[in-house]
């Protein structure tokens, strides 16, 4: 009944539909800037409009519906960033489905892994991705029909153009003011199952219901919706997925890149005047090394998400962009729909390092390690937070170890909060590798390396990268007789793992791995004989 003077509240500013779907929340969100280009693809220069999105995704959702999908299946979209992207994932969400979107970096093993979790019953995919992995799909015996976007007819598989588009003359294009959304609950139902691995171990489903979205959606916002930004940002990631739901309901218009090319991204500044870039650090990275004569002189704001920047890399970012007002910087996981810690656009106050102030509908708490008792102001402990942001549960394991008594989600992250209210992220807990804003378990590449017959135990740790954020590093104690050699191994890995999981730190040959006596790895120790090793060099 009473609030805990330590616990740290955002305000309860946002405005929640009484019937809580999300598919019928966005089109109504949509609807008055349909006129307005939405989309523009920097590398072909392809326009798309918030009316061809409304359009696709009502179609798309009758055809879903009358193809028998029904409300509470599982759909996968497995698709790199293009414009057919927005009409499927609304269009999913306005048919009551739950929508999956599966990492396109995922090698076979991966893939099967995830979709053992969420068991989609469907699959929306690209060419290319169909290419690459139809056989591993098709292998899976819950997955009733394939739809490629794209003109290309595939043997046994439908057309997203056939299901979404009037011209092919299959369907007619349903009218807005006769379309609703297969009724949800939205508070419980599901809308997206993403994939996390929490604080530690191999990727989990991260169910995101109907409110959690709307919720993420309706926060005061922070970019300029009357402004053009750039994404790069992959769609399948919360970064690109919610984000960009974030900015469809602002109307604003977004130029993005399928593919990232530090060429192109600049050209695409330059050409389109860009005002708003949203950003990973490796990207910022990649721009300020980057001597090329681009006129980056629209650019006024940068946010930047998914890992820690560096204040280097802040000088040279405005050493780069000659205009820039402020680079600020946001928190948030999978788990946490979005952002629960945020600036919004204009703030005044741009504190360097600090990610900003606890978001409108949450409640934050810095605890110590060891006692878990709340601690107060510029006290270093670990960040939990709760919610209308935070997820309904894991598939199939619901919250689990990740959440304390009180029913808070353990970042895993080391923060604390100055006397204004503003958190600085400054260690962490947890044992994910952050690679260029990728979440990489260690024991996901540790178990890979356990089945090479040469080594009898490996360990995984993440290393400093100016340009990646980290790279792993594995400790290997090879088999007695065994000749291994540092390429073997990262051959080993890079066979069987998607890139960001690549041992890009190398490899260490060591006689034994550190242990607790309960036989737990100890990284610290790890971390410890590493800099034994450099000095002796």
């Amino acid at each position: 009944m009473i609030r805990n003077p330590k616990y740290v509240y955002g305000p309860q500013s946002v405005l929640v539909p009484a019937n809580i779907n999300f598919g019928d929340y966005v089109l109504e969100k949509m609807w008055p800037f349909r006129q307005n280009v939405c989309m523009i693809n920097g590398a072909t220069d392809e326009q798309l409009t918030y009316n061809d999105i409304i359009q696709q995704a009502m179609n798309f959702a009758v055809s879903l519906t009358r193809m028998g999908v029904r409300k509470g299946d599982t759909i996968a979209l497995f698709a790199e960033n293009r414009q057919e992207y927005w009409g499927a994932v609304v269009g999913v969400a306005c048919s009551g489905a739950v929508l999956t979107t599966i990492n396109t970096g995922y090698v076979k093993d991966e893939l099967i892994h995830v979709t053992n979790i969420s068991k989609p019953k469907y699959f929306i995919i690209s060419p290319s991705m169909y290419e690459a992995h139809a056989k591993t799909i098709r292998s899976q015996k819950f997955v009733k029909k394939i739809i490629i976007f794209g003109n290309e007819k595939k043997q046994n598989t439908l057309s997203f153009d056939d299901m979404a588009l009037e011209k092919n003359g299959l369907i007619r294009n349903v009218k807005y003011e006769e379309f609703q959304s297969v009724e949800v609950q939205g508070q419980t139902d599901t809308l997206f199952i993403m994939y996390s691995s929490g604080t530690t171990g191999l990727p989990k489903g991260v169910m995101t219901t109907h409110l959690n979205v709307i919720t993420a959606c309706g926060l005061p916002a922070s970019h300029d919706a009357t402004k053009v930004s750039l994404t790069i940002s992959p769609w399948y990631h919360v970064m690109g997925l919610v984000g960009t739901l974030t900015a469809l309901v602002t109307g604003r218009t977004a130029v993005y890149i399928p593919k990232f090319s530090v060429d192109v991204y600049l050209r695409s500044i330059e050409k389109y005047q860009v005002v708003q870039l949203t950003v990973v650090p490796p990207v910022l990275v990649a721009v300020c090394k980057n001597k090329s004569k681009y006129d980056l002189s629209s650019v006024r704001m940068i946010y930047s998400g998914a890992a820690p920047l560096h204040k280097d890399t802040i000088q040279d970012v405005k050493a780069t962009f000659p205009n820039v007002q402020g680079v600020y910087q946001g928190y948030g996981a999978t788990e946490l729909t979005l952002a629960v810690l945020r600036y919004q656009f204009n703030d005044p106050v741009n504190k360097l390092g600090s990610v900003g102030v606890v978001s409108p509908n949450t409640v934050l708490k810095v605890v110590d390690i060891e006692t878990r008792e709340p601690l107060g102001p510029n006290q270093r402990g670990e960040l939990c937070a709760k919610g209308e942001l935070l997820m309904k549960g894991y598939v199939n394991l619901g919250r689990g170890s990740d959440f304390d008594d009180e029913g808070f989600y353990k970042t895993g992250d080391i923060a604390y909060y100055d006397d204004d209210g503003y958190f600085f992220i400054v260690d962490r807990l947890k044992e994910l590798i952050k690679y260029k804003g990728f979440q990489v378990p260690p024991a996901e590449i540790e178990a890979v390396l356990l089945h090479h017959e040469g080594i009898k135990e490996a360990a995984v740790i993440g290393i400093d990268n100016r340009a990646a954020g980290e790279v792993p590093l594995a400790f290997v104690v090879p088999q007695p007789g065994s000749t291994l050699s540092e390429k073997e191994v990262q051959d080993f890995v890079a066979e069987r793992l998607s890139n960001p999981k690549h041992l890009r730190g190398g490899v260490r040959f060591v006689d034994q791995i550190p242990k607790s006596p309960a036989g737990k790895l100890l990284r610290k120790d790890l971390r410890k004989m590493l800099k034994t090793m450099k000095s002796k060099l």
